[in-house]
């Protein structure tokens, strides 16, 4: 009797979790999981929208050194002059056309690059980015469109007149150092590269319509990729960089700012 009880007993402490203890405990997870997964969700929303707005920063600070009379290095087929296109400033971005950094044996080359270079890219767009050697960004150095995480301003690129017959078009306009003292204007902006392309449009450049009668009219280079939580990364000439759900709608943001011929 006395060993049979001793079984008994070790028998006892070895019994494992009955089938409704399990399915409590299975149970307290799921509420825990289902408590937690919008906060890490949105944690690492918050984490992605962060890490692009970083870039656009460093974009913007690259293009105010780019436009300083005195900082600038290599200004590629602009030279050493004062004046210089957004288009070139792109390009050097990008690395490609005459600031191709690549080798001269290589034709493309797609992003994340065997180093791991990814410039001008938002975390929340992972499709493959390829680079052309020998073209310019607006005639297709940078692609496929769905892949393009940022757009430039286009009214920096050209601006839009009125010709001497009534007629509205856009004409090609380069840049100044002044251009820094513009501190509201937007320079680049997440951009739905499938949108633009679904449409037509080069994704490296976007502008919205406001009152145009012209190139711009009825939105045709309108947009912007709400991805950071309904919300739009733009990053300005003097380097700050805000989030908006209607970046055309706010008033203080110069979107109308075109630079003179």
């Amino acid at each position: 009797m006395h060993r049979c009880t001793g079984s008994q007993t070790r028998y006892k402490e070895l019994r494992g979790f009955t089938l409704l203890e399990l399915l409590v405990v299975v149970g307290i997870i799921a509420i825990l999981i289902s408590i937690l997964a919008p906060t890490i969700s949105g944690a690492i929303a918050k984490s992605r929208s962060f890490q692009c707005q970083m870039s656009q920063r460093s974009v913007a600070f690259d293009f105010q050194i780019f436009a300083d009379v005195n900082l600038h290095g290599d200004r590629g087929d602009d030279g050493d002059g004062q004046r210089f296109s957004i288009e070139t400033f792109q390009e050097n971005q990008y690395r490609v056309d005459e600031f191709w950094d690549y080798g001269d044996e290589i034709g493309s080359i797609e992003l994340p690059d065997a180093y791991g270079n990814d410039p001008m890219r938002c975390p929340e767009v992972r499709q493959p980015l390829t680079l052309r050697n020998n073209i310019a960004c607006s005639s297709g150095a940078v692609g496929p469109g769905e892949s393009v995480s940022y757009a430039f301003n286009a009214r920096l690129d050209r601006a839009e007149i009125i010709d001497s017959r009534g007629r509205p078009r856009a004409i090609k306009v380069k840049l100044r150092p002044s251009i820094l003292s513009q501190s509201n204007v937007p320079l680049l902006i997440d951009v739905d590269g499938q949108a633009a392309q679904e449409s037509g449009v080069n994704p490296i450049y976007i502008a919205p319509s406001l009152d145009s009668q012209g190139p711009y009219a009825n939105e045709r280079m309108w947009f912007p990729d709400l991805r950071h939580n309904g919300k739009a990364n733009i990053a300005f000439i003097d380097g700050h960089v805000e989030s908006s759900s209607k970046p055309e709608a706010n008033e203080a943001w110069r979107w109308d700012y075109q630079p003179t011929r």
